[in-house]
């Protein structure tokens, strides 16, 4: 265990692995089946957007259409997805992640927390095979809450005193702020970050920090 940390609480997108490519296929996918005439979506696009929860993105993308039909809309897009993820056998996990996570183990208690869908979180643990190495997560999916109170969910119901959220963009850092918890920069991810306790340039540099 860290001398100043207690648990390693990690955000999926962008920190993990990268499934832009692969959902922008499925999210047009989506748009096409519903019918709606709205813009399709690319990678660049969906990188900008991911970390925020899934209603924001769905107006952000989509701001011509009625909620109900972005939820419609939103709701396609998860199933497309989800397939899609399910279906593919390309590695895309970021370098050393799940070396890392399975080596640290041992010593460290893993959680995560992301603005993701009810569902992605087991996909990805599934994929990835890094259920067991995983004590616990949380999701707006699950919660219909931010980042920064599902940090706080998660932190009371295991009793953790000390976490470290890694992540990848400055949305992080701020509900980390929200939060009180640590937050350690993942820069090779989506996106950017103005204070932070540690940048991790590579995923493996996690091990330097704990």
């Amino acid at each position: 265990m860290s001398a100043e940390f207690d648990a390693v609480i990690l955000d999926i997108d962008g920190t993990i692995w990268n499934t832009t490519g692969i959902v922008a296929v499925a999210w047009n996918k989506a748009v096409e089946k519903t019918g709606y005439g709205v813009r399709k979506v690319n990678a660049q696009i969906l990188q900008k957007e991911f970390g925020k929860t899934m209603d924001v993105i769905a107006a952000d993308l989509w701001p011509e259409l009625e909620k109900e039909k972005r939820d419609i809309l939103l709701a396609e897009c998860c199933t497309e997805e989800q397939i899609a993820i399910r279906n593919n056998d390309v590695d895309i996990t970021y370098p050393g992640v799940v070396d890392t996570i399975i080596e640290l183990s041992s010593q460290e208690n893993f959680y995560i927390v992301s603005n993701c869908q009810n569902g992605y979180i087991e996909l990805m643990l599934e994929k990835t095979g890094l259920a067991p190495y995983i004590k616990d997560f949380e999701c707006f999916g699950r919660t219909g809450k931010g980042k920064a109170e599902n940090l706080i969910i998660l932190k009371d119901r295991n009793q953790l005193s000390f976490p470290l959220y890694v992540g990848d963009t400055q949305g992080d850092c701020n509900e980390c702020i929200k939060a009180g918890i640590s937050f350690a920069w993942a820069s090779y991810g989506f996106g950017t970050a103005s204070s932070y306790y540690k940048e991790i340039k590579k995923f493996s540099d996690l091990k330097n920090i704990l």
